[in-house]
C-alpha cells in the first residue's frame, strides 16, 4: 500500500495497482473497503486512510495487486452537521466517480437509511479503464444547429414492445437501440436525445412503482445497469461506446439527458448512498440550520456553485464526452445550476463559465430547461452563451392557436418568426432555442388532440401528479373515438401542429412515437410506467403509418428549405410598399387579404410569405384555426405556385411526393387547416 495521489478522482489503474481518490473536506478518517466480488456481503480487506493520506480536501491511497474489475466502497467518519445529519460510517458509500457499479442483486435502498450497517446490501464501485473514445473510426457528425432535428426517446421504452425490430435478447438495452437506427435514419432526424442513461435508482418511487424515466441519479459517471446486457459491469462503458459509434457511423448525433440539479438521496431523511456520506454540506444546498433547500422538487438541490461540486460535474461531462463519445447534453432543470448560496440566482454561474471554457467540451451541443421548481425562468437571458434553451412558449402558443383560443394569433406569429419578442437582445442565432410541441413530460401528440384533461390514476397518486395546464382538447370525445368527423379533425390538427413546428425557425425536437400517433391513454406523467403505456408504438395501423409518411416528407421538405425557413440571420419583416435590395429575402404578414394581417384578439387566421426581390414570393403559408372554411387571397407568384401541403386533404394527398400546380388567385382553407404553397422553381429536382 502507498499514499497515492489526489488526482485523478475515483479509481484509476497504475503500474502497481489502483489509485483511489475521493473528496471529503470535513472527514476525520476514511476506510476503503475492497470486496472479493460484486455480491460479497463483507469486505475482503479494509484499508485505513489517516491524515497521511490526505492532500487538502482529497483522500487517496494506492493499493497493489488490485485492478480492473475490483469492487470497492467507502466508510467515512466525521462530525454530525447542523440538522443532525451528514457523516454516517455505518453506511458503505458508492464512489461519486465510479464508472461502473456492482451489487444490484443484494441492493436495498431502505437499508441506506438509519444507523444499521448496510454492508450486505450496499452498491459497490467497480474499477474500470478510462480509455478515450475512438473518434478516428467514429467521428462526431457535427450537424449544424441550422439543420438539426432532435428526436427524444427513452432507451428502454423505444427498444421493446409488440412489433419492435430489436431482437428479444437485446430489447430494453443500449445495444438494442442500434437495431432501430435504420428506422430513425429513414424518418429523417439528425440527433438522438436519450432520457437519462446515467445510473439511477429504480426503487426511488412509491411502493409498488418503479422509477422508469431515470430522473433519480445514483451516479454521474456509470451507465445505467438496467440498460446493459450481461453481468459484467465493466462492459457497460464499451456498450455505450458501441451505441455511440454505430450512431456516428450512421450520421446520427447522441445527446444525453443529464440530471445534475439533484440526486436520488432525497432530503435529510433520505438514504445515504454516495454524495451525502462524503460531504453533505458540500454537495447540497442547505440553510444555516441544516435544512435542505429544494428547487428540484425531489428533496435536494446540488450546490453547483461550489468548486468541488462543480469539478465533479465537469468530470462527469468529460467522462461522457471524451471517454464515451456523446455529442452533447441536455440539462434537466438546468437553470437550478446557476443558483448560488441561499439559492440566489447568479449572473455568471461558475459551472457554465467552466463548461464554456473547457476545450474538451467546446464542440458539444448544450441544451437546458430554462426553469426550475423554485420559479426561476431564464429563456433568452439564460446565463450561458453556448447553451440552447427549451422554448416552452413555442409549445404553449402553438397549441393555443390551433385550439382556437382567443388572443393567440399574435403570439403564434412571433413563434413563426423565431420568437423575437422573447429573444430581444439581438438577432436570434441558430441553436439559441429548441422548439417543440411535446416532450417526455406531458401529453404525447396524439393525446394532445384526444384528451381535454390528464388521466394519471395508474400512477397511484389519485391523479394529483402531472401538469393540469396542457392546452389540449378532445374535439368531441374524451379519448379514442369512432366518429369519422372527430377522427378526421384530429388527423388534421396533428398535421397542423407538425407543420407549424417544422416550418418555423429554431431547432425542432420530436417526441418518440409522435410520428405514429403513440398514445399514453391520456397519462401526461408516465415516469413510473415501464409497460406498453410508456413504450414505443411499433405496430402502426394505416392511419398511423400515414402520419409517419407525412412527417417523413415534411422533414425532407425542411431539409431542402433549411436555409430559407431557418436562416443563419433572421429575415427582416417588410410591408408591401417597403423597398428591398436585389436578392434580399424578407418576411411579409397577410390575413385573408394580402398584406392585411388581423392581430385582433378574436382572430383565428394567419398567413405569411417569404419574398425575394425581384423574383417575388417564394413561399406562402395560410393557417386557418377557425371553425369554418375561409378563402385566402394569394400574392402573385411570377414563376407559378405549386401546392405542397394541404392538411385538409386525405392522407397521401396532404403532402404529395409531387406537388400540384396552383393557378387560382385564392386558396380555400377548410376549417382548422394549413396550406403551404411554394414557387415552382424551388421544387425542381425534389421528390418528397
Amino acid at each position: 500500500m502507498h499514499v497515492g495521489q489526489p488526482w485523478p478522482l475515483g479509481a484509476s489503474t497504475t503500474p502497481r495497482g489502483v489509485n483511489f481518490s475521493v473528496v471529503a473536506p470535513l472527514a476525520t478518517h476514511i476506510e476503503l473497503l475492497l470486496f472479493a466480488h460484486a455480491d460479497a456481503s463483507e469486505p475482503e480487506r479494509v484499508v485505513e486512510l489517516d491524515q497521511s493520506h490526505r492532500s487538502g480536501d482529497h483522500w487517496h491511497v494506492e493499493v497493489e495487486q488490485v485492478g480492473i474489475g475490483s469492487c470497492y466502497g467507502y466508510r467515512v467518519f466525521g462530525p454530525l452537521q447542523p440538522g443532525g445529519h451528514g457523516f454516517n460510517p455505518s453506511k458503505v458509500l458508492l464512489d461519486p466517480c465510479a464508472r461502473a457499479i456492482a451489487g444490484w442483486l443484494g441492493y436495498e435502498r431502505g437499508a441506506a437509511v438509519g444507523a444499521t450497517p448496510n454492508t450486505a446490501s450496499c452498491l459497490k464501485g467497480v474499477v474500470t479503464e478510462r480509455d478515450r473514445f475512438d473518434f478516428t473510426n467514429a467521428p462526431r457528425p457535427r450537424h449544424s444547429w441550422q439543420k438539426s432535428v432532435i428526436y427524444e426517446l427513452h432507451v428502454g421504452g423505444f427498444t421493446q414492445g409488440e412489433g419492435c425490430p430489436v431482437p428479444a435478447e437485446r430489447q430494453g438495452s443500449l445495444l438494442g437501440l442500434i437495431d432501430t437506427i435504420p428506422y430513425l435514419k429513414k424518418l429523417g432526424i439528425t440527433t438522438l436525445e436519450l432520457l437519462p442513461v446515467m445510473a439511477f435508482c429504480p426503487h426511488d418511487a412509491p411502493a409498488g412503482r418503479q422509477n422508469y424515466w431515470g430522473y433519480s441519479p445514483l451516479s454521474w459517471m456509470a451507465p445505467h445497469p438496467g440498460y446493459l446486457l450481461g453481468d459484467n459491469p465493466c462492459e457497460g462503458r464499451q456498450q455505450m461506446r458501441q451505441l455511440v459509434s454505430a450512431c456516428h457511423q450512421a450520421g446520427l448525433e447522441v445527446i444525453v439527458d443529464v440530471v445534475y440539479n439533484h440526486t436520488t438521496e432525497g432530503n435529510q431523511a433520505g438514504p445515504t448512498l454516495s454524495w451525502r456520506g462524503f460531504g453533505d454540506r458540500l454537495y447540497y444546498q442547505q440553510n444555516a440550520k441544516g435544512y435542505y433547500q429544494d428547487v428540484s422538487g425531489c428533496g435536494n438541490t446540488i450546490a453547483a456553485n461550489r468548486p468541488l461540486a462543480r469539478r465533479l460535474i465537469l468530470e462527469s461531462l468529460r467522462c461522457w464526452a471524451t471517454e464515451l463519445g456523446v455529442d452533447g447534453f441536455r440539462f434537466d432543470l438546468g437553470i437550478a445550476l446557476s443558483r448560488g448560496e441561499d439559492l440566489t440566482p447568479l449572473e455568471n454561474p461558475p459551472l457554465f463559465e467552466a463548461m464554456e471554457a473547457d476545450p474538451d467540451l467546446s464542440d458539444l451541443k448544450l441544451i437546458s430547461e430554462p426553469w426550475d421548481c423554485g420559479g426561476l425562468y431564464k429563456l433568452a437571458d439564460f446565463p450561458a452563451k453556448r447553451v440552447s434553451t427549451w422554448n416552452g412558449r413555442f409549445r404553449d402558443d402553438t397549441r393555443r392557436f390551433w385550439n382556437g383560443d382567443e388572443k393567440s394569433c399574435w403570439a403564434m406569429g412571433q413563434r413563426l418568426l423565431g420568437s423575437p419578442d422573447l429573444f430581444t437582445k439581438g438577432p436570434v442565432r441558430p441553436g439559441q432555442g429548441i422548439t417543440f410541441l411535446t416532450a417526455h413530460d406531458g401529453f404525447t401528440l396524439a393525446d394532445l388532440v384526444s384528451y381535454s384533461r390528464k388521466h394519471n390514476l395508474a400512477n397511484g397518486e389519485d391523479n394529483r401528479d402531472g401538469d393540469n395546464h396542457n392546452n389540449s382538447g378532445n374535439w368531441g370525445a374524451e379519448g379514442p373515438s369512432c366518429d369519422p368527423a372527430i377522427v378526421a379533425l384530429r388527423e388534421r390538427l396533428l398535421r397542423n401542429l407538425l407543420s407549424s413546428l417544422l416550418l418555423a425557425p429554431g431547432v425542432p425536437m420530436l417526441l418518440m412515437g409522435d410520428e405514429v400517433r403513440r398514445s399514453q391513454g391520456g397519462n401526461n406523467n408516465t415516469w413510473c410506467q415501464n409497460n406498453p403505456m410508456g413504450w414505443m408504438h411499433w405496430q402502426p395501423n394505416a392511419s398511423d403509418q400515414a402520419l409517419h409518411t407525412f412527417l417523413q416528407r415534411l422533414l425532407g421538405l425542411r431539409a431542402h428549405l433549411a436555409g430559407l425557413i431557418n436562416p443563419e440571420i433572421p429575415h427582416p419583416e417588410r410591408g408591401a410598399r417597403q423597398p428591398a435590395q436585389a436578392g434580399e429575402i424578407w418576411h411579409q404578414w397577410h390575413g385573408v387579404e394580402i398584406n392585411q394581417p388581423d392581430w385582433a384578439g378574436w382572430s383565428h387566421t394567419l398567413a405569411w410569405s417569404l419574398n425575394q426581390s425581384p423574383a417575388g414570393p417564394l413561399l406562402w403559408c395560410g393557417m386557418n384555426a377557425y371553425g369554418k372554411a375561409i378563402h385566402f387571397d394569394l400574392p402573385v407568384c411570377p414563376s407559378g405556385w405549386v401546392r405542397v401541403i394541404d392538411t385538409a386533404l386525405p392522407a397521401g394527398e396532404d403532402l404529395p411526393q409531387e406537388p400540384i400546380p396552383w393557378r387560382a388567385p385564392s386558396a380555400p382553407l377548410q376549417s382548422r387547416s394549413l396550406v403551404l404553397l411554394m414557387a415552382a422553381p424551388l421544387m425542381q429536382g425534389v421528390r418528397l
